[in-house]
C-alpha cells in the first residue's frame, strides 16, 4: 500500500492549535499569543480553538470535548495543519472516542508535535497510513528566532513530493528548562556540547520513520490501537523501518522493560537501525546505563542503533515525518 502525505503547506493555509492532551494556563497565554503572532508572519492563518486557553486536573477539558474538538478539525477542509500547543499526560483518553472509519476517509493533513501528543500522531499513522510528524510543539514557536534545527519544522512541512530535504546534528542542545519557565517566549537556552553517540563511528541505515515518546507509546500494548504489527507488514516490509524513540523521567531499567514489552510484541521486525533521542530526566540503574540497554535490546539482534539524537524533550530537534523514507549517517567527525 502507498503511504498518503498531507499536501505541502502553502501561504494563506490555515493552522488550528487544538489541546488534545493539556492545555494552557491563563499565565502562560503569552506563549500561545507570540506564537500565534509568530507563524502569522510566515504567511499563515491561525486558530486557536478553545480547548488551548484552560488547564485543569492536567487536562485542557473533558475527553468528550477534546475528541469532538480534534474531529472537527481533522474534518474541516479548510484546515491544513493541526499544532497542539504541548504534550501532558491523557491524550490516550480520547483514542476510543475518534471515529477511526471516519479519519481514514478525510484527506491527510499535518499533525505536529512530540511528548503526549506523538501517542495520537503514532496511532494515527499506524492506523491510517497517513504521514505525521514528531517536533517542535506550537508553544516552542513562541520564540523570538528558532535555530536551524527547531526551524525544520517548517521546512519539511512546506516541502513538495519528491523533495529532499536535508537536516544535521545540532552543535550544543538544552539541558534544563529552567531558564525557559523564568523567561517564557524567549527561546531555548542552549549550554551544552551536541554528541551523537553509537557502538560504531560510521553508522549507516535507512527505512521509513515510526516512533514516538517511550513513556506514551508503550501503554498502547494490548489495546485495539496496537495495530503496529499490522503496519510493519503493510508498509516496511520492502524498505525496512527506522524506530525512533525517547523518553521523559525513566530509568535505565525502565526504558529496558518498555523496549523489551516493544520487541515482544513484534514491534521491531523489518527493522534497519534505531535512533534514541537524548533522555530527560534519565538516570542508571546502579550500574546499568542507557548504553547497556541499548546492547541488550538491539546489539545483539545486530540492529545498528545512534543514541542522544537531536529528538525529544531536550531540544533542538529534528523534525521526524512518520512513514517518510529516512537516511541516516553518522560520520566520525560528528
Amino acid at each position: 500500500m502507498i503511504i498518503k502525505y498531507p499536501k505541502a503547506l502553502q501561504k494563506g493555509d490555515k493552522i488550528a492549535v487544538t489541546a488534545v492532551s493539556s492545555g494552557v494556563e491563563k499565565p502562560l497565554h503569552i506563549l500561545l499569543e507570540k506564537a500565534k503572532s509568530n507563524i502569522e508572519s510566515l504567511g499563515y492563518k491561525v486558530e486557536l480553538a478553545k480547548t488551548v486557553w484552560n488547564d485543569e486536573k492536567s487536562r485542557s477539558a473533558t475527553k468528550e470535548i477534546r475528541a469532538e474538538e480534534f474531529m472537527e478539525l481533522l474534518a474541516d477542509p479548510a484546515i491544513k495543519a493541526i499544532i497542539p500547543p504541548w504534550g501532558g499526560q491523557f491524550s490516550l483518553e480520547i483514542l476510543p472516542l475518534l471515529d477511526w472509519e471516519k479519519i481514514k476517509k478525510h484527506t491527510p493533513k499535518w499533525i505536529l508535535g512530540y511528548s503526549d501528543i506523538s501517542t495520537i500522531n503514532f496511532v494515527y499513522t499506524t492506523i491510517t497510513g497517513n504521514a505525521s510528524a514528531h517536533g517542535i510543539n506550537f508553544v516552542e514557536m513562541s520564540a523570538p528566532t528558532l535555530d536551524e534545527t527547531s526551524s525544520s519544522w517548517h521546512n519539511v512541512l512546506t516541502a513538495n513530493h519528491g523533495d529532499i530535504i536535508n537536516q544535521k546534528s545540532s552543535f550544543e542542545f538544552q539541558s534544563s528548562w529552567e531558564k525557559v519557565f523564568i523567561n517564557p517566549a524567549t527561546g531555548f537556552y542552549f549550554d551544552t556540547k551536541t554528541e551523537w553517540k553509537s557502538i560504531n563511528t560510521h553508522e549507516h541505515f535507512s527505512g521509513r520513520l515510526l516512533g514516538g515518546v517511550i513513556n506514551t507509546i508503550q501503554n498502547l500494548h494490548g489495546t485495539p490501537f496496537d495495530q503496529v504489527e499490522e503496519y510493519l507488514d503493510t508498509y516496511t516490509k520492502d524498505q525496512g523501518a527506522i524506530w525512533y524513540l525517547e523518553s521523559v523521567g525513566m530509568s535505565a531499567a525502565e526504558i529496558y522493560r518498555a523496549l523489551w514489552q516493544m520487541k515482544i510484541n513484534g514491534w521491531f521486525k523489518n527493522t534497519n537501525g534505531v535512533l534514541i533521542g537524548r533522555s530527560s530526566g534519565y538516570a542508571p540503574t546502579k550500574d546499568y546505563e542507557l548504553k547497556d540497554v541499548l546492547m541488550d535490546i538491539f546489539y545483539h539482534d545486530n540492529i545498528p542503533f545512534i543514541y542522544d539524537v537531536d529528538i525529544g524533550h531536550l531540544p533542538p530537534q529534528k523534525l521526524m515525518v512518520r512513514s517518510q523514507m529516512y537516511h541516516t549517517k553518522m560520520a566520525s567527525e560528528k
